[in-house]
């Protein structure tokens, strides 16, 4: 399995918006769709704002395949679900980042709903 670089851990941790687009299955990307990232350690992390029904969640439930850009970095990844152990680490992870928007905004992504949706991006190789 593939890591970040440190490099590309801190310029996508760092980014307050990530583009991510999920695989069709007949190979071809789905259009970008704007959602928030946060970093833990050497791992970052994804939630749908709007649970598992969010079209581009469910895309990337079914390829687990994508490609994501921020900060400059566009990466090919995996899309990982994340176990709940994480699920308080992540929470915190989005409120040192995100704690300039307002509750209402913040608290969209740490309901028991965006929790069920944490997804690990984990980069991949690319194919030739």
């Amino acid at each position: 399995m593939t890591a970040w670089t440190t490099v590309e851990l801190t310029r996508i941790g760092s980014s307050d918006e990530l583009q991510i687009a999920s695989v069709r299955p007949d190979g071809t990307l789905r259009n970008p769709v704007t959602i928030w990232v946060v970093r833990d350690g050497d791992s970052l992390y994804v939630r749908s704002v709007k649970g598992p029904t969010a079209a581009w969640f469910r895309g990337t439930q079914e390829s687990h395949e994508g490609r994501i850009r921020a900060g400059g970095v566009e990466k090919e990844v995996t899309f990982v679900d994340a176990g709940h152990d994480i699920d308080d680490e992540v929470d915190a992870a989005y409120r040192a980042k995100y704690q300039r928007y307002a509750g209402s905004i913040l608290n969209s992504v740490l309901t028991t709903q965006a929790r069920s949706t944490t997804t690990k991006l984990v980069p991949r190789a690319t194919r030739s």
